[in-house]
């Protein structure tokens, strides 16, 4: 039974990806937002990587880390919008097995309480590539903020019942007694 909640909190392995065309490490505040968030979850940043609103290079940044048996979760933030410059859905979208349908549509929900039907400008996402998680954000410090408060928190932490995202992860070399169950 592979998706019930764990008795005990596990720790994941989770990359942070900016896309911007503009942003460097210091200006980063949406990268630097799902870093504080996820470190506070009691989770492991695996990497971090700025690039540039291009579906090329998303993709190739992606396909690295999706094809990294060290990372499970990889989160990226920015050209989720509708400008011609907003490409991360697109990038994305043919990479993943398996979409998380209600991520998009739950992501727009909570965020109409805080800026009303500009929800509706957000194209999230997530889904799942070789048993990794890919969540696609908005590149506002808030929704980044938003997102993990409301969805991520909880839906990365095992313990969190009736179900999780966790068990549906890959299994990180050397950690089967994580394991509840086969997971690829």
């Amino acid at each position: 039974m592979s998706h019930l909640a764990q008795s005990s909190f596990q720790s994941l392995r989770i990359a942070v990806l900016t896309v911007s065309d503009t942003r460097t490490l210091d200006t980063d505040t949406s990268g630097q937002t799902l870093i504080s968030q996820l470190e506070e979850g009691g989770h492991t940043l695996a990497a971090r990587a700025i690039v540039i609103d291009d579906i090329y290079q998303i993709r190739a940044q992606l396909s690295q880390w999706i094809a990294d048996a060290q990372v499970q979760v990889v989160l990226i933030t920015g050209g989720t919008g509708f400008t011609a410059r907003d490409n991360t859905p697109q990038a994305v979208e043919p990479l993943l097995d398996k979409r998380v349908e209600g991520f998009g549509e739950l992501f727009r929900q909570v965020s109409v309480l805080e800026i009303g039907t500009s929800s509706l400008q957000s194209r999230a996402l997530a889904g799942f590539a070789n048993g990794a998680l890919v969540c696609c954000l908005p590149g506002s410090p808030n929704a980044c903020r938003t997102a993990w408060q409301k969805i991520l928190g909880e839906q990365l932490d095992s313990r969190t019942r009736p179900c999780n995202f966790v068990p549906h992860l890959r299994v990180l070399p050397g950690d089967q007694a994580a394991s509840c169950g086969p997971r690829s």
